[in-house]
């Protein structure tokens, strides 16, 4: 399976929270999957570090490569991907979550998440929860 972490799941991992349940542990940490982080989430963790509504022990262009060193990969956004986004129905405000939607279809990902908006688009999730 691969797998595309929603922003939030990403932060989970990393900070080893709590948060990010044993199944999206295991399947995160299981060798058979492979695991992207995209652009988008770069992109967003930049804005919310530098309006100080999240607090990293490093600024994201340090704090990411470490994450990536533990084997993730980079999802960069294409024009496919934004010209998806198009074509998506209006069920969730938020433009980063709308673009993972559309990279998870265009690429054939589950996302991991606990967002229940993203289920509505009919791509594949994997609770972040569980």
């Amino acid at each position: 399976m691969n797998l595309l972490l929603d922003t939030h799941a990403l932060i989970w991992w990393t900070w080893a929270s709590g948060r990010l349940g044993s199944r999206a542990l295991k399947e995160l940490g299981s060798g058979r999957n492979t695991a992207y982080i995209s652009a988008a989430s770069i992109w967003e963790i930049s804005i919310k570090t530098s309006r100080n509504r999240l607090h990293l022990a490093e600024p994201p262009e340090v704090w990411i490569p470490g994450v990536l060193a533990t084997g993730f990969r980079v999802l960069p956004i294409t024009f496919q991907h934004a010209y998806a986004v198009r074509t998506l129905p209006l069920l969730h405000g938020d433009p980063f979550d709308r673009m993972l939607v559309a990279q998870a279809q265009c690429e054939s990902l589950t996302i991991v998440t606990v967002d229940p908006v993203i289920d509505a688009y009919g791509v594949p999730t994997l609770d972040a929860s569980t």
